[in-house]
């Protein structure tokens, strides 16, 4: 029943006579235990806190005595918080930073995440104007564990917000935009009306660098009704400052001054120093652009001096000094941990190398057994392998043997039989042309050209039986056989000259039936130059380049215009020849410049030797 009179008269102070609730808070100190007077203190809200620092400071020094004596390392941590909150506005950075660390050092040895993330995030918001690198980062820090351990916990609206104005420092505004709007809505959603004016004054704060003033005002006005409505002194003062920024901005300067003004009074009534400060410097800028110097040099000298007493050069040197040892605490905290963990895996390790050591052994003994046995398997397998290689061998021998015998005998067959028939025929065309001298012109002629015929027909007849008489055939073969048919060309042509010349190893070899087709080409190209170029000289030129063979075949000749001549039988026939041994035909020539005729067979994957 004490308990609940105490909270309705807290509660009471709280909301109608919020200039005297410290005061109220003091008076509880002889009429309550120890303990409820310590809870009580430390539930003082954020903006309750700041109606009066001095009084704070006051309570919370009364709460760090009564948590030290109940030696309970969770309520000192408390107390160690609420009086860093105290010290930062009292503008005392080095003491508040101080009482920083000392909480997060007892909240690390207690293991209670979620607290210490709150007060890396206080930290490094508290070290903002001295290097804004390491503030971003242990306000990172603790943002990322807070979001790990509760990610709807009632400090991260907060810690989104002052990330947001770090990273606006950094001028990061989209990120800062980013985090202002997520404070906004987890504030939203937890009904924080300390929280919510907060973010829509930072929000705000965005718009004027974008330009937008009336989204701008909006999100100021609303913040300072909300703020009114709790008679959040310190949100309030905040709230005027804002609103001179706006009007700053605009170029309003007498608006400015009125707002900067008002926030002025409050901060220097409630000891606000920091936005004591800030309301100066902007007056006296302000006075400045309406060229009010008199005014401007006043407010000019309240802000140097006030600059001085805030930021010194002891201040900077004290917080170094705390930050270097609450590192130096940290590294010797992670190295003793790295000990730990380095003892503990030198046991593991010790105790996976005697069972690894077992383990080897027992699979080198079972890897040498393996062993013998697959290198016995491999030894039967290639005595198997050498047999069967060998059957494959005599089996393949045998069967060119046979295909050898066979071409033999066809090839006698051929030259017995067809070939002395077809010479019967010749003699017997011929006797006929001789038997009747009276014989008709036009009939002597038809016996010449089926002579004539028969006699092409032996001859490409011989050919065949030559090609098929061969496995392969050399290249000393082939010269011999083009220079062959070149002689029976000469006594047919005789004004034309030959010249047929060759720039490859004779006594290399190719298939037989690719040697055929190359000389079929040879053949058809040359009785094409001589049936209707006209030429006077006719080259052929075997050559080889890397791993194609090439055959020219040049004549002077009359030429002709591919584009307008339509190719007969015989181009023809050289293009099928050329297809069959997948070889490349190229048909050069101009009227009256002769014809050149290549052709190009890559002789890798043919030719046995060549």
């Amino acid at each position: 029943m004490k308990k609940f009179f105490i909270f309705l008269f807290v509660t009471f102070v709280s909301y109608f006579q919020s200039e005297n609730y410290l005061d109220s808070i003091l008076n509880l100190e002889t009429k309550i235990s120890k303990e409820q007077f310590l809870d009580t203190i430390l539930k003082i809200e954020y903006d309750k806190a700041l109606i009066d620092t001095k009084k704070y400071l006051d309570l919370v020094d009364k709460a760090e005595k009564i948590a030290l004596i109940s030696k309970d390392k969770k309520q000192i941590a408390k107390a160690y918080t609420a009086k860093a909150l105290a010290f930062h506005f009292s503008s005392k950075f080095d003491l508040s930073i101080e009482y920083t660390l000392k909480s997060i050092k007892i909240y690390r040895e207690l293991n209670d995440s979620e607290n210490y993330a709150i007060l890396y995030t206080d930290l490094g918001w508290r070290i903002k104007n001295r290097d804004l690198k390491k503030s971003l980062y242990y306000m990172n820090k603790g943002i990322k564990t807070l979001e790990k351990k509760n990610p709807r916990s009632l400090k991260l609206s907060g810690a989104y917000n002052n990330y947001g104005v770090l990273q606006q420092r950094n001028n990061q505004l989209d990120s800062a935009f980013y985090f202002h709007k997520k404070s906004l809505t987890l504030s939203i959603q937890q009904k924080d009306s300390i929280s919510i004016p907060f973010a829509q004054t930072h929000i705000g704060e965005l718009f004027i660098k974008k330009k937008d003033y009336i989204k701008a005002e909006k999100y100021f006005l609303n913040a300072l009704e909300i703020r009114k409505n709790r008679n959040d002194i310190y949100g309030i003062t905040d709230s005027y400052l804002y609103l001179g920024d706006l009007f700053y901005a605009k170029k309003e300067y007498k608006k400015a001054i009125s707002y900067f003004q008002k926030g002025e009074l409050l901060a220097i009534k409630n000891s606000y120093f920091p936005l004591k400060k800030y309301a100066t410097e902007y007056i006296y800028k302000s006075y400045e652009n309406l060229n009010d110097f008199k005014s401007a040099f006043l407010y000019q000298k309240k802000f140097t001096h006030l600059k001085d007493s805030i930021l010194n050069k002891n201040t900077n040197s004290k917080i170094a000094e705390l930050e270097v040892k609450f590192q130096t605490t940290e590294k010797e905290k992670e190295i003793n941990k790295q000990k730990e963990q380095l003892l503990v895996q030198e046991l593991a390790i010790k105790n996976r190398n005697l069972y690894a050591i077992l383990l080897t052994s027992a699979l080198l003994i079972i890897a040498v057994i393996f062993w013998g046995i697959y290198r016995r398997n491999q030894f039967k397998r290639r005595q198997l392998q050498k047999e069967i290689d060998l059957k494959s061998a005599l089996a393949t021998i045998k069967t060119q043997n046979r295909l050898q015998e066979q071409r033999l005998r066809i090839s006698r067959d051929l030259h017995d039989n067809i070939g002395s028939q077809l010479t019967f025929i010749i003699s017997s065309v011929d006797n006929l042309k001789y038997i009747s001298k009276d014989t008709n012109e036009k009939l002597k002629e038809k016996l010449s050209s089926i002579s004539s015929f028969a006699g092409d027909t032996i001859s490409q007849l011989r050919d065949t039986i030559w090609a098929m008489n061969k496995n392969e055939i050399s290249v000393e073969d082939l010269h011999a056989r083009i220079l062959s048919f070149v002689e029976k060309a000469k006594s047919v042509v005789t004004k034309t000259q030959f010249e047929v010349t060759y720039d490859i190893d004779k006594n290399k070899y190719f298939p037989s039936f690719l040697g055929m087709n190359i000389f079929r080409v040879i053949q058809e190209s040359i009785n094409n130059s001589i049936k209707y170029a006209n030429a006077s000289k006719i080259e052929v030129q075997i050559s080889k380049k890397e791993d194609n063979f090439l055959v020219l075949i040049i004549d002077n000749g009359i030429g002709f215009d591919k584009n307008t001549v339509e190719l007969g039988n015989g181009l023809g026939n050289i293009e099928k020849r050329a297809n069959e041994i997948n070889g490349a035909i190229n048909i050069k020539s101009k009227k009256n410049k002769g014809t050149i005729i290549t052709l190009k067979v890559n002789l890798k994957n043919t030719a046995n030797d060549v």
